[in-house]
């Protein structure tokens, strides 16, 4: 399995993964040798990783991350490779179509499509009906967010909001104020890597300037963001072990279609909703699958 970050061995992601794993007869250290990887948080060292993960002869490689999937593509045409979970992989060029990917790679994808922001905009509007500019940190580098911002122009209209761009660069390069700079009074954090590597410095801002703020990680309210909406990404691990065991029985990565996400999970932190004047109406409540209070 390859990570650009470090494996918690306590994660319920990685714990949904084995046990599925072992509910279909392959369990870790008896007959299975689950041999983990990651690049500590260094995207750039990714592909030094997959390679290792090639000399050693691995059967299956797991990847969790549209960058591990990438880095595995790129260091190996043969050996199966797994995705636990990434943006379009057609749009990447990892497959060549989600029904037939063909080659060595299949799979899950977490891309819910662009239609998706709309819904999302709209938790956020009922969340803060008096929010009308929002800031969309987003990467040109990852064409998914580029689809995603068109959808938002289109739907913030009927939604009486105007979605303004933001590019957020590397870590260390990136400005928070160009946010107070654009006027916007709310934030749609894109869950890319580079929005995850500035998170400090956007919970931060978000939190002085009172910004509500809606992201595509559960993290992000554990760590005292607004809201978050995206798919579940516990399911896609364990559904990724459905990938693994058939893979291990004979089947060929290119005749395994690529399931897009069907379960997604919406998660409010009530705290910050108090500190930002917020109150979060009952009828999202209902719908959260977890409220931090």
């Amino acid at each position: 399995m390859l990570s650009p970050v470090p494996f918690d061995s306590n994660s319920a992601e990685l714990a949904a993964f084995r046990q599925r794993l072992a509910d279909l007869g392959y369990v870790a250290g008896q007959n299975l040798d689950l041999v983990l990887r990651d690049a500590g948080g260094d995207y750039a060292r990714l592909p030094d990783v997959a390679v290792e993960l090639v000399r050693l002869g691995v059967d299956v490689i797991v990847t969790i991350t549209t960058p591990g999937a990438d880095a595995a593509k790129w260091a190996t045409a043969t050996i199966p490779i797994v995705m636990a979970g990434s943006a379009d992989p057609v749009q990447r060029g990892l497959v060549a179509s989600l029904a037939r990917p063909g080659g060595n790679i299949t799979g899950l994808t977490n891309y819910p499509g662009p239609e998706f922001t709309v819904k999302q905009l709209q938790l956020l509007k009922d969340a803060a009906p008096r929010i009308s500019r929002i800031a969309v940190l987003m990467s040109s580098a990852f064409a998914p967010t580029v689809d995603h911002f068109k959808t938002m122009q289109v739907a913030g209209r009927a939604l009486g909001i105007t979605p303004v761009a933001i590019e957020v660069p590397s870590p260390g390069l990136f400005d928070p104020t160009v946010i107070l700079r654009e006027r916007a009074d709310a934030l749609y954090v894109s869950p890319i890597p580079p929005n995850w590597s500035n998170r400090q410095a956007i919970l931060d801002l978000a939190a002085r300037q009172r910004l509500p703020a809606i992201y595509g990680e559960k993290d992000w309210i554990e760590l005292g963001g607004l809201m978050s909406y995206w798919t579940d990404w516990v399911d896609l691990r364990r559904q990724a072990a459905n990938y693994v065991a058939k893979i291990l029985k004979g089947a060929k990565p290119a005749d395994l279609p690529i399931e897009q996400p069907t379960k997604f999970e919406l998660v409010i932190n009530l705290r910050t909703a108090k500190a930002l004047g917020l109150r979060i109406p009952p009828s999202i409540l209902a719908r959260a699958d977890a409220v931090i209070e």
